[in-house]
């Protein structure tokens, strides 16, 4: 999932316990957390759990639910310390193995189709060419290092939008989507992080999608030597823009999709932080009507 083509990043393995439904902030831990009803979308709710909405009929005779259409009912939560908004359900690998295998192939777009009709269209439409605005992002990481870097794009999909793209030598993705990559880039081998020297690790469009992002940065760890750099990407979500200070937006947050974590600049800092990691430099980037904000950080 890089750049404006979200894929899912692979997931690390399973530790126990971890809560199902959250209790408390995914990104500084803290159980000081706004709460308000919210729906999680149809297509999401059929991919992970199996549910279609239901429309509840006069017919049918219930006393106590009024007809009309029912779907999979979630909570949208906020830390009140670092700003962290969220969806409660965090899901399952096998969950987010469902929700994004095959991330825009043939299959996903006609089931996404069905429940958001005309998404095949339009919205799968531009992820298909690289992102203008990579070229933004990569003057500004160029200089932090030597002229061609050896890249690991973790979460990059297909490599269309990993950086540095036709330019560097050495060029990884590790995707859990398993789609095919673009000239250019290609698939890395798990077991050789560790063992082998990138000078940067991407991390693209990816911590909003994924249920525990900090055990996702922990589990890039090995693949950080004393010198590389690892360059976190997120959506500035508008309505975060719209209130950045705010610690009271569950109430204004009624749904939920792809994107199940709204990141503050604090509760990124605060990711890194837990990691055991030190941001180095920030930036945000207008991309059209919408924003992005990056952070690049390193062993302290």
């Amino acid at each position: 999932m890089q750049g404006i083509s979200p894929t899912e990043a692979a997931m690390p393995l399973t530790p126990e316990p971890r809560d199902l439904i959250a209790r408390r902030c995914i990104c500084c831990n803290s159980q000081n957390l706004a709460k308000a009803p919210a729906v999680l979308m149809p297509f999401v709710a059929y991919r992970v759990f199996g549910h279609e909405p239901l429309e509840i009929l006069p017919e049918w005779g219930f006393r106590d639910l009024r007809p009309g259409m029912a779907y999979t009912l979630c909570n949208s939560l906020q830390c009140r310390e670092c700003g962290l908004l969220f969806l409660d359900y965090r899901f399952t690998d096998a969950q987010m193995a469902a929700l994004y295998t095959g991330y825009r192939d043939e299959r996903y777009t006609r089931e996404r189709d069905r429940f958001e009709p005309g998404y095949g269209a339009t919205a799968a439409r531009g992820f298909e060419n690289r992102a203008a605005y990579i070229a933004k992002v990569e003057q500004w990481l160029a200089p932090h290092l030597p002229a061609q870097p050896a890249v690991l794009d973790w979460g990059g999909g297909n490599g269309i939008n990993t950086p540095f793209l036709g330019q560097s030598p050495t060029l990884h993705i590790h995707d859990i989507s398993a789609v095919p990559c673009v000239p250019g880039a290609e698939p890395a081998n798990p077991a050789d992080f560790g063992h082998r020297h990138y000078d940067l690790v991407a991390c693209s469009q990816v911590l909003e999608h994924v249920p525990y992002p900090l055990e996702l940065i922990e589990s890039m760890l090995p693949s950080l030597g004393a010198e590389t750099l690892l360059y976190l990407e997120v959506p500035h979500e508008a309505l975060m823009r719209e209130f950045p200070h705010s610690r009271e937006l569950a109430a204004r947050k009624h749904h939920w999709h792809e994107h199940i974590n709204f990141f503050s600049s604090d509760a990124l800092i605060c990711l890194l932080e837990r990691a055991g990691l030190r941001c180095i430099d920030r930036h945000t980037l207008s991309v059209g009507p919408k924003e992005i904000m990056g952070l690049l950080a390193r062993r302290p």
